[in-house]
């Protein structure tokens, strides 16, 4: 059980949430929903005691159970006693460190066999198996089937796994938990659609409360039973799925203007009739101070109005003209130690044409876009760039974002000098306010998502490198995203899992990994799309 009451959340001077209070019973699932940048990762990390030192926080949160958090970002390094992928999963029963307490008490007790040391062993033996530890094989090998998760990935280091593997070992390591309430932010990021229907069905038959962010509209229609939305510091309950959410949300809306709209033609009536008898007699000009009183209580009063959500639109600046072949890959290959990732991907780009790399998690596609934006080198052959082509790359993790820099000096000040234009920017791409001020680890994701565009905005590039631009954006950002590079006269390289981004981006090609195959693009590859 989560009970929160009277939450206010301040950031960089922007209140996110003002008085917001919520329960969430056993059993309950829970959607929290609202535009990116209004605070919802805030709430989450505020609801499990763990607020950022830059949030100003105030309210009371009373958890009841054990809980399981999956963030949007995942921890550097893991959680485990070392930095394989399996031992992040096992810690989160705590078996990595009982399993390592386990075998140096055995290599103890063979060595010298005292009673002390057998029963310390047989001590760890048994808290070992209670904690299950004797069934985990099956179980993580179930959950990593179903998440479509290659097993040997499992033995990885967690830093070479590609974000996809990464996000489901952290998955993984969620299920295999098996708390009493589970937060989760964006689950079903890098996930294909046969791990997020299998997703769902874990969810849905989760005996547990649930808590859960995300902008996959099928995740909150088929999974969740109520709706926490955030809009405008406030914040509103709605029970159901998303689809009734939004029907609820509509008629809510317009009962609301009906009744404001009436208590204004009432309040003006009032004054009107006030006025009137003000300057008449006595007794008429004490009605008119009663009206008055009436009219300032109406006031106090009347129906508040949720401002509706302003229509998303991006824009990117017209590209200076490359020349006709602004990228070529000569027998490209990249290796790590000695696993061969890709063997030689060879192929030229021509001016305005889009690219859509499609293939599997693990099959080298972030790879060979960091190739391409010169932030990696091939093992062997080369990469070149074309008679005035300037890169600009939007990393899957942002990586290209600085993050000892405020959002607004991320903005290249050696393009656009003057600050005003760079605020204007920012405010094109919906960062605006105080919060051009504030450090790129304060933002939401989708905020993140969003300096990123306006930097590759910023840096008047013609060829765009771009992993998973879409990651972490609400419908309306996504449906902008689109709208702006389809009408964008420059050349694209994009790694993409959403379908309906590549839809509207319209490729001219594709290239299958691990294939190395380049091809025309047809719409039936879309389903290669949603692929992971």
């Amino acid at each position: 059980m989560i009970r929160a009451q009277d939450v206010t959340l301040e950031v960089g001077g922007r209140t996110l949430l003002r008085d917001g209070s919520f329960l969430i019973a056993k059993a309950d699932k829970v959607g929290l929903v609202g535009p990116n940048g209004t605070g919802k990762s805030s709430l989450l990390h505020f609801v499990l005691g763990l607020p950022h030192a830059h949030v100003r926080a105030a309210g009371s949160v009373l958890v009841e159970g054990t809980v399981g958090y999956l963030p949007q970002v995942p921890v550097p390094g893991g959680l485990g006693i070392d930095s394989s992928a399996l031992c992040h999963v096992l810690s989160a029963r705590g078996l990595d460190t009982l399993d390592d307490q386990l075998h140096k008490a055995q290599r103890a007790m063979a060595h010298h066999p005292t009673d002390e040391k057998i029963h310390a062993y047989s001590e760890l033996e048994e808290r070992f198996r209670a904690a299950g530890g004797y069934e985990v094989e099956g179980q993580i090998a179930r959950l990593a089937d179903g998440l479509g998760l290659p097993q040997d990935a499992l033995m990885e280091d967690v830093a070479t796994l590609s974000g996809g593997q990464r996000r489901r070992v952290d998955l993984v390591r969620m299920l295999f938990q098996s708390p009493n309430i589970m937060v989760l932010d964006e689950p079903t990021n890098h996930l294909d659609l046969a791990a997020k229907r299998w997703l769902m069905d874990e969810l849905r038959t989760f005996s547990g409360s649930l808590l859960v962010v995300s902008h996959d509209l099928r995740l909150l229609d088929q999974v969740i039973t109520q709706v926490l939305y955030l809009s405008a510091s406030t914040l509103r309950s709605f029970k159901g799925t998303y689809s009734s959410f939004r029907a609820q949300l509509t008629k809510d809306s317009a009962l609301r203007q009906k009744a404001a709209s009436l208590e204004t033609t009432q309040i003006q009536k009032m004054k009107s009739q006030a006025d009137k008898w003000r300057h008449s007699t006595e007794a008429q000009a004490r009605k008119a101070k009663i009206l008055d009183r009436k009219v300032v209580k109406l006031q106090d009063q009347r129906t508040e109005v949720a401002r509706r959500e302003r229509k998303v639109a991006f824009r990117l600046p017209v590209p200076i003209r490359s020349g006709v072949v602004p990228l070529a890959l000569q027998h490209v290959s990249i290796s790590y130690d000695a696993h061969d990732v890709l063997y030689d991907v060879d192929f030229t780009l021509e001016r305005g044409q889009r690219l859509v790399v499609v293939g599997r998690n693990g099959a080298g596609k972030s790879s060979l876009l960091r190739c391409i934006a010169g932030v990696q080198k091939p093992s062997k052959g080369a990469v070149e760039l074309g008679y005035r082509t300037v890169v600009g790359y939007f990393a899957q993790e942002h990586e290209q974002i600085r993050p000892d820099r405020t959002v607004l000096e991320n903005i290249d000040e050696t393009v656009l000098p003057i600050e005003v234009d760079r605020r204007r920017l920012l405010g094109s791409f919906g960062l605006s306010g105080g919060t051009v001020a504030q450090l790129p680890g304060t933002l939401s994701g989708g905020e993140r998502a969003r300096l990123s565009l306006a930097m590759l905005a910023a840096g008047h590039t013609n060829l765009l490198v771009l992993d998973e631009p879409t990651n972490n954006l609400d419908p309306a950002s996504v449906e902008a995203v689109g709208a702006m590079l389809a009408s964008w006269p420059g050349t694209i390289v994009v790694v993409s899992h959403d379908r309906p981004f590549v839809e509207a981006l319209a490729p001219t090609h594709a290239l299958h990994l691990p294939q190395e195959r380049r091809s025309f693009w047809r719409d039936e590859y879309l389903d290669e799309v949603e692929l992971r």
